[in-house]
């Protein structure tokens, strides 16, 4: 594998015999794993003996099967299990011979976990522990076959490389940088998926701050203009944009992904990604889906808003432009596979993908071009299963966030 270029995030695709991964430390850049994990059925023969009670007339031919018998799950076990949605279409896509999984993952950096205790407060401090966070990340993602990994917050990569050595993969950090120019300086790789097929990978993870929408995009803008830029270079092979873009699926950031387009003059620059500052007002809704969900409070929306000369070059890199637009024909992985309305919004996003004390919401997101069709992803959790929990990490969990998984196939 050959790196082209640069971006705000990378990831790997697994080469035919080697798999790879990559990571990203901007406060929110990284990457991550999976592999299949095998299932073994225990059997139990039953033999009929004769005698007056119904209740004796069947018995285990071994007095040992019991013992090595698998406990049934609870309830609470198989609704807190996430579930694989296959494409309507499965019964073409079962046709398609080069597949691969992608995994994205926002893995709760330590430092994180550590100065902002008041998204944790419910959380049993055992959970926060990076010693028990990792194995329990570990053994999830080996529960994946993935061929790419995306990680975000990644800040003990030693740690994950170690462990992730020993299941067949190798590593690509990329470390954030301080500077506000250098926050929307892009990266990106190509890696060969199958070996006769090559996909640009590119792994990010967009800054918080909800008032910085000008920033936001612009880091957005140049990852996929870089994107663009490598599969061109390498005879227009697909592209696949993953990571923690902290922006719902209702927000203008969301549309200049899905559209390709968007005139920054119709948006206030602090409601670009729709999320909400500490300090600003909620409201609570519930969708038609019957799923409650906290958004931004729009009010008394102008026909065009004010954006300074500064706001306007960082967001569109042109001096007095006000249109974004991007060449890459994205679809998300999640919207083209139909799932469950208990873990759907009314769109076809998650419903959620994060959740502590301040917010509870999709900020993650896998998107692919056209060459590329969905086979099957991997359902996120119920709303009211993780409000159970009273907020992530958990006791089965090793995040705050939930990993994307979504298993791709070339068209052609």
């Amino acid at each position: 594998m050959k790196q082209l270029g640069r971006m705000e995030g990378n990831g790997d695709v697994r080469p035919p015999k080697r798999k790879r991964y990559s990571v990203n430390t901007e406060v929110e850049q990284q990457p991550h794993k999976i592999r299949r994990g095998r299932v073994e059925f225990e059997t139990e023969t039953l033999t009929r003996e004769p005698g007056p009670s119904l209740s004796t007339r069947f018995q285990a031919l071994s007095p040992l099967s019991r013992r090595h018998r698998k406990p049934q799950q609870s309830r609470d076990e198989r609704e807190s299990s996430r579930q694989w949605a296959f494409s309507p279409c499965n019964s073409s896509t079962s046709t398609y011979k080069d597949k691969f999984v992608v995994v994205s993952y926002n893995i709760l950096g330590v430092e994180n976990a550590s100065k902002h205790p008041d998204l944790y407060y419910k959380v049993p401090p055992r959970f926060l522990e990076w010693g028990r966070r990792k194995k329990l990340i570990r053994k999830e993602i080996n529960r994946y076959n993935a061929s790419i990994m995306c990680l975000q917050e990644v800040d003990r990569f030693d740690d994950l490389a170690h462990l992730f050595q020993k299941d067949g993969f190798e590593g690509v950090y990329k470390s954030k940088q301080n500077q506000l120019e250098s926050e929307i300086t892009p990266q990106t790789s190509v890696s060969p998926c199958t070996q006769n097929r090559s996909v640009v990978i590119g792994n990010t993870h967009v800054l918080f701050n909800p008032n910085r929408g000008d920033i936001k995009l612009g880091q957005v803008r140049l990852f996929l203009e870089k994107a663009h830029e490598l599969s061109q270079e390498w005879g227009s092979i697909p592209v696949i944009i993953s990571g923690d873009l902290n922006s719902i699926p209702q927000s203008p950031m969301y549309q200049f992904l899905a559209s390709s387009e968007l005139d920054i003059r119709l948006h206030n620059r602090r409601h670009i990604s729709g999320q909400v500052d500490s300090g600003s007002e909620n409201i609570s809704f519930r969708s038609q889906n019957g799923k409650a969900s906290s958004i931004r409070k729009y009010i008394s929306r102008p026909s065009q808003y004010i954006w300074n000369e500064e706001e306007v070059r960082l967001a569109t890199g042109i001096e007095g432009a006000t249109r974004l637009q991007h060449h890459l024909k994205l679809c998300s992985a999640y919207l083209g596979v139909p799932g469950s309305c208990r873990t759907r919004d009314r769109c076809g996003e998650p419903l959620a993908t994060s959740y502590h004390s301040k917010f509870m919401g999709t900020v993650d997101y896998i998107w692919h071009t056209e060459e590329l069709v969905p086979v099957r992803v991997l359902e996120t959790l119920p709303v009211n299963i993780l409000r159970r929990n009273g907020g992530l990490p958990s006791k089965k969990w090793g995040s705050d966030h939930l990993a994307l998984v979504c298993e791709l196939a070339f068209r052609k």
